[in-house]
């Protein structure tokens, strides 16, 4: 799953310091990780979600003094006899609320839609803490298919030119990085979560949403990338006197403190090549350098649309076929080809 945590959200889980967990949230993410395999990025937002919902409902309840902020809310008191209060009616007022208070996107909507059917069902089924479900008939609002924003080939170009050019002493690695996006259609937990036991003779294993292992074959282009920088990268890890552990778990791409390379430094520096590169920051994020890929790959490469899914790590198909609306001109040729064509009444 690409995240649709808004910046807010993540303002507010910096900041919770109070207690937020209650016996029936901690036994629901203990089966996510334990029983469903739920990676720890996915836990970590089904328990943003369901801090958001349960401080949501105690507002509702009046439980909560009016001028407590609203991540200081405690949430060690909801009961069992909470959980089968809430109804249908409760669910649609927190969604109402997001939309018109937090101005929550479709998106993120849909995902703490699916949080809460998750959660409850789990009480419902197999806990048994409750007698009904209220997330049953819990409905996802409508999301519109949007196409997907990308770099036309040109421009992809351009920005890797960009960072070749650039007079710094993680130029390889930045290049890399955006080598593997282009190429590959890495989502950005995948390219951080590299590690230097994962890398093949031409191949690359990453791990996906929900966990999921997958093999992504190298092209030319990135096994050259990676070939240079790999040695920028040993002399990088000696001067910072970072203790290495066994190469299965050693990361690929490093901070300059020596350390694995975060989510927000990787967009940074996506965004600082981006602006270099005279493209709009604004339109361009490590998420749209995936869609390029995969772009690239539908339209040039000829490739099949399940072949595509595979690539990308998709579950459903369906997430793919937002790449297969985009070629117009091909559908254009298409319907240029048809037999019937040239013929004409006169």
């Amino acid at each position: 799953m690409q995240s649709s945590k808004t910046a807010a959200e993540r303002k507010d889980c910096k900041n919770a310091t109070v207690q937020v967990d209650f016996p029936a949230l901690t036994d629901f993410l203990a089966y996510l990780s334990g029983i469903k395999g739920r990676s720890a990025l996915t836990i970590k937002e089904y328990h943003y979600d369901l801090v958001l919902f349960f401080r949501y409902y105690k507002i509702l309840q009046k439980r909560v003094p009016h001028d407590l902020d609203f991540r200081a809310i405690p949430l060690d008191d909801i009961t069992e006899a909470d959980l089968n209060q809430i109804d249908l009616k409760i669910l649609y007022s927190f969604i109402g609320w997001l939309a018109n208070e937090k101005k929550a996107s479709t998106a993120n909507r849909s995902r703490k839609i699916a949080t809460l059917r998750s959660f409850f069902k789990y009480h419902h089924t197999k806990t048994r803490l409750i007698k009904e479900n209220p997330a049953a008939e819990l409905e996802s609002p409508k999301q519109l298919k949007k196409q997907p924003r990308y770099l036309e080939v040109e421009e992809s170009k351009q920005l890797l030119q960009t960072v070749a050019q650039a007079n710094s002493n993680f130029s390889q690695r930045d290049y890399c990085i955006l080598t593997l996006f282009l190429n590959c259609g890495l989502r950005l937990a995948e390219l951080c979560g590299i590690n230097l036991g994962d890398i093949g003779e031409d191949t690359l294993r990453v791990l996906g949403k929900g966990g999921k292992e997958r093999t992504v074959y190298l092209n030319g282009a990135c096994i050259a990338a990676l070939n240079a920088y790999l040695p920028e990268r040993k002399q990088q890890k000696n001067s910072f006197n970072s203790a290495e552990k066994k190469q299965a778990e050693t990361p690929l791409f490093i901070s300059r403190q020596g350390n694995r390379i975060s989510h927000p430094a990787v967009q940074l520096l996506v965004r600082k090549y981006i602006i270099l590169a005279g493209l709009d920051p604004h339109k361009y994020t490590p998420h749209k350098l995936r869609h390029t890929a995969a772009t690239l790959m539908y339209k040039y490469g000829h490739v099949d649309i399940r072949m595509l899914q595979q690539i990308l790590g998709h579950s459903s198909v369906a997430t793919t076929e937002i790449y297969t609306h985009l070629d117009a001109d091909s559908l254009h040729n298409a319907v240029e080809k048809n037999p019937l064509a040239d013929e004409r009444s006169c």
